[in-house]
């Protein structure tokens, strides 16, 4: 594994000068003004979603540039790399919270897993709500801003966080239409976590439908219903993610990141890497300095 410093990780107790915290909640103005100087590639270790209701600008997730409107919200999952280059005209909502912050609350604690816009994946991250929906986001951010703001209702708040998380399911929904299939879905959720968790090891879709216990054709048949590729598409483009996320940190050489993801060599990596992207790695890193 690698030791060297890789790109910065910013812990919520680190945003919000409160060590016993694993929830912050602010007006998107206020955590600007304060947070001003973060304007570097950058992890969270913690949930993080903005609503804008105004502002201009763009940020990146996982390299992935989105211009910023009116009424926009974005989800991060912890570990996603982020950066942003806000006009300084932002108005909206800020909220972070730490994975554990449920644990103690929810009997079921993959709960979180059901909402499509907390999985990291791209596709479902970044999104505008519907006029209609628009006033009552607000009103609902707002009180969830201010019941956040009294700590010795620690329960309510979080009933209120979960609150504003199934609100904004229940307009959103999903791409991947989840309830027209569970049993699919549910497959289809466990190989990507399965994915995640074994990316840099295991690279045979094979090897996940046996852990899944179905058979390799079938897995293809479930991830193309719902992203419209193979299931091995998953995988490659995971690894190229974390590929992308590595050559951030200039401590790295190409070398050592070849290693990191298994491959066999640095050359085998950089033909991997140009065929997905059509730049080589030392491209990239470049463009992205």
């Amino acid at each position: 594994m690698i030791k060297k410093s890789t790109i910065p990780v910013l812990d919520n107790c680190s945003i919000n000068n409160d060590s016993s915290s694993l929830l912050f909640v602010d007006h998107l103005a206020d955590y600007i003004a304060m947070h001003h100087n973060m304007v570097f590639p950058h992890k969270h270790n913690f949930y993080h979603f903005v609503l804008f209701t105004k502002g201009s600008g763009n940020h990146l997730i996982d390299f992935e540039k989105h211009e910023i409107e009116a009424y926009q919200i974005y989800f991060m999952a912890p570990g996603q790399v982020h950066t942003w280059n806000f006009n300084g005209d932002e108005e909206g909502f800020v909220v972070n919270f730490d994975p554990e912050y449920f644990q103690s609350f929810l009997l079921r604690t993959d709960y979180l897993n059901r909402f499509s816009f907390l999985s990291g994946q791209n596709d479902q991250i970044v999104f505008t709500i519907p006029e209609s929906n628009r006033k009552d986001a607000v009103k609902i951010f707002e009180a969830f801003y201010q019941t956040s703001k009294n700590p010795t209702v620690s329960d309510l708040i979080r009933v209120s966080l979960l609150q504003l998380l199934l609100w904004i399911e229940s307009w959103h929904g999903t791409k991947t239409e989840k309830t027209s299939n569970p049993y699919n879905y549910t497959i289809f959720h466990n190989y990507q976590r399965l994915v995640e968790k074994n990316f840099k090891e295991i690279r045979l879709p094979k090897a996940y439908a046996e852990q899944l216990f179905i058979t390799p054709n079938h897995l293809n048949a479930i991830c193309k219903s719902y992203i419209g590729s193979a299931a091995g598409e998953i995988i490659r483009e995971r690894v190229l993610l974390e590929a992308k996320r590595l050559l951030v940190n200039k401590n790295l050489n190409i070398n050592e990141i070849a290693i990191e993801l298994n491959f066999n060599d640095n050359s085998y990596f950089t033909k991997f890497f140009k065929k997905a992207t059509g730049l080589t790695p030392d491209e990239f890193r470049k463009n992205n300095s």
